[in-house]
């Protein structure tokens, strides 16, 4: 018997959006055993998880907030993956992103005023996120490394280099020997939405960005050339495209939109750089899901990368009303991804056998 896979026709939008809804179902499905394994009704605690996030005012302020680095994440993702780029590498983009963005915070916000420190912490944490996406850019094209592995890596070197800053030469002088660097001064701070953690000048970027990575994808040059490289290598390579400089590009963009989102948790939520697990609560890895859920789409982030803070939100409240661990949300998320791949490839794909 031969197994054989091929490639389906055309998908209609609607039958494409029927399947995104049934992998939902599944993945919540497959993830409430979780819940059951624990002796817990998964009803309840999907329950739990979903009106702690959008069933109250201070529900939808955290899973908004929570939302903001997911997105920045998400739509740099779907740049990478389009260009089948497959950049695990966000989570160390963010964190350097951060890392730029507080020495130029702790610099000039005590010399100059916001209208100069902050719009600089931005772009400080995009050349940062940037240069930390180009590495593994480089490595595949001119060494051909695995850019799975090599983006992994770096996450864990981001990690460690932070923290051998907070607890070692920025180690703030001010912080009664906590792993935190002194904090920023006003004019490195980013304003919030009252009585919220919604530094909103960081939520409309985000929109700006979906926006202009949605137009760049589909109406320039560059994201014709990304896309012809995802889906086609040897087309590409007949055509000429010059796979180091496209790659180089493709991973600039996305490594530096995902330093944004370090920028923000830095600037907005905490005031000053600390350990690299509450900088970000693995908001790398949870917008590859976000980016996938989106179907590579830079706009529909904005609604995945909601969905997902909420359940982040979700998370934190099933952690204290349940006693359970984090992590149970961490292998709740990661189910669903598997579920929305698993899905997606059967969408795509049709398998037969044949004797």
């Amino acid at each position: 018997m031969k197994i054989k896979v091929e490639r389906r026709g055309e998908i209609s939008p609607k039958k494409r959006f029927v399947y995104l809804i049934l992998s939902l179902i599944i993945g919540f499905l497959i993830g409430g055993l979780i819940f059951l394994f624990k002796g817990i009704n998964p009803f309840y605690a999907l329950q739990k998880i979903f009106v702690g996030s959008f069933g109250s005012i201070y529900g939808w302020k955290e899973t908004i907030t929570k939302a903001i680095p997911l997105m920045l994440c998400g739509i740099g993702l779907t740049l990478a993956f389009k260009g089948k780029f497959w950049n695990i590498g966000a989570d160390g983009q963010l964190l350097f992103g951060a890392l730029l963005a507080t020495w130029i915070g702790l610099s000039l916000g005590k010399t100059y005023p916001a209208f100069v420190v902050l719009p600089l912490m931005f772009v400080g944490g995009f050349i940062s996120g940037a240069f930390w996406g180009i590495i593994p850019a480089i490595m595949k094209v001119k060494l051909g490394i695995n850019e799975v592995i090599t983006t992994l890596m770096l996450n864990y070197i981001a990690e460690q280099f932070i923290q051998y800053l907070v607890y070692g030469p920025w180690k703030g002088k001010t912080q009664y020997g906590f792993p935190y660097t002194d904090n920023f001064s006003a004019s490195a701070t980013l304003p919030v939405i009252k009585g919220t953690r919604i530094h909103y000048p960081t939520l409309i970027i985000g929109i700006i960005l979906a926006i202009l990575i949605y137009i760049f994808i589909m109406k320039t040059k560059t994201g014709y050339e990304i896309r012809v490289i995802g889906e086609n290598p040897e087309a590409a390579k007949y055509a000429g495209i010059n796979f180091l400089k496209t790659t180089i590009i493709m991973m600039a963009i996305s490594g530096g939109i995902a330093g944004l989102a370090g920028v923000g948790e830095v600037a907005g939520i905490h005031h000053h750089l600390t350990t690299p697990t509450q900088i970000s609560s693995g908001y790398g890895y949870t917008a590859i899901i976000v980016a996938w859920l989106a179907r590579l789409n830079p706009l529909v982030v904005i609604l995945s990368s909601i969905f997902f803070g909420g359940i982040l939100v979700g998370g934190d409240t099933i952690q204290t009303s349940m006693g359970l661990p984090f992590a149970t949300i961490n292998i709740f998320n990661g189910l669903i991804l598997i579920s929305v791949i698993s899905i997606n490839f059967f969408l795509e794909y049709k398998i037969s056998i044949k004797r």
